[in-house]
């Protein structure tokens, strides 16, 4: 079985080892959604994943609601990446962007009082920090059919404007909660239409928005991230393995050029799922890499590997913390912990600051 540190073809992407880079969102554009001097910091001292996955950005203003989040919208978010993926190629590294539109997780504050859109008319669960503080999400509105020929078109600029951007690809953010993850699955989704009910009509959007970003920038440069097992800010689902090995056989059908699955484990950080993982069987039905996600180290990354589960592992919050997260795995080297109180912050600390083993050395 493959080694960690093996290479990998991402469709277009040739990766030099199997760690990959989760998407972190960060919080450290400007409040105009433009990416800074600090990000290309940041995701340079990072090139060392096999592939980096972007911190999740917006692909519309209807579509983010995240403050200091990054998006791909408007001219000046192009010029703004530019730099970043130039910096993170110029290390040797390969970057490409999440799209993301966060549905129902738009506060209306972000949208000058409109409400946010979402497979059917519900509010998510908790609060948001707006620029005006802290506020409880607000009731959603259900995204009507003839608007979904404009959310195509804005996957389909956005995945334009992150190649005129640098990036090496895509990846379709359908995963924990946000807009095609309410579509999905049944506790979100109250449609009578030919995007509700039904497994076949639940994944229609998903298959849609991929095939517009396939036809925009290629199968060999599309991604997609999916989270199957269990409650992702109040998105569930009642039975989720034909759900998501119907989603897997279809992303198959179009040719992705590789999956990833956030699951968490039963001995995850952040709480045990509610349902055992679901990529067994949705591995059977994917032909293309499969990617696993969520509170893996080096040695369970590597066992999973071994057990033919996944082609590669995506590591979060502790790439975030080890800039050169491939060398320390290689060298079983002491990991430096995440501080989460910086997360979010906008300045360097806790974000271009994590020492590197080369720095400690020194």
């Amino acid at each position: 079985m493959p080694s960690l540190f093996d290479p990998i073809q991402l469709g277009a992407i040739h990766a030099p080892n199997r760690i990959l880079m989760s998407p972190l969102t960060r919080g450290r554009a400007t409040r105009e959604h433009v990416p800074t001097a600090l990000m290309a910091d940041y995701y340079a001292q990072r090139a060392s994943a096999g592939l980096i996955i972007s911190e999740a950005t917006g692909i519309s203003r209807q579509g983010l609601g995240w403050a200091y989040a990054p998006g791909l919208w408007t001219e000046e978010q192009v010029e703004g990446w530019r730099p970043v993926t130039e910096a993170v190629h110029a290390a040797g590294g390969r970057i490409i962007a999440q799209l993301w539109h966060m549905g129902r997780l738009v506060h209306p504050d972000f949208l000058g009082g409109e409400q946010p859109v979402a497979a059917s008319a519900n509010t998510a669960p908790g609060h948001v920090r707006t620029y005006d503080g802290i506020k409880p999400y607000a009731e959603a509105r259900p995204l009507r059919v003839d608007e979904i020929p404009g959310l195509l078109d804005d996957y389909a600029r956005a995945a334009g404007n992150a190649i005129r951007a640098g990036f090496d690809g895509v990846q379709i953010h359908a995963a924990n909660g946000y807009l095609i993850d309410t579509f999905l699955r049944d506790n979100a989704n109250f449609r009578d239409d030919d995007y509700g009910g039904s497994v076949p009509n639940r994944i229609r959007l998903l298959g849609e928005v991929t095939r517009r970003v396939v036809d925009t920038v290629g199968g060999e440069r599309t991604a997609v991230r999916l989270s199957p097992n269990g409650e992702v800010q109040g998105v569930n689902d009642s039975n989720p393995a034909p759900l998501f090995e119907a989603a897997a056989a279809l992303l198959d059908e179009i040719g992705i050029a590789f999956l990833e699955l956030r699951e968490p484990r039963p001995d995850g950080t952040r709480g045990a799922p509610d349902h055992p993982p679901v990529h067994p069987g949705m591995r059977k039905l994917f032909r293309g890499p499969l990617v696993l996600n969520a509170d893996y180290r080096g040695d369970t990354a590597q066992a999973a590997l071994d057990a033919g589960e996944a082609d590669a592992i995506a590591f979060g919050r502790t790439f975030l913390a080890n800039p050169d997260l491939p060398r320390r795995i290689r060298d079983r080297a002491p990991l430096n912990a995440p501080d989460e109180a910086t997360f979010y912050t906008q300045g360097a600390e806790g974000y271009t600051d994590y020492p590197t083993l080369e720095s400690v050395a020194a």
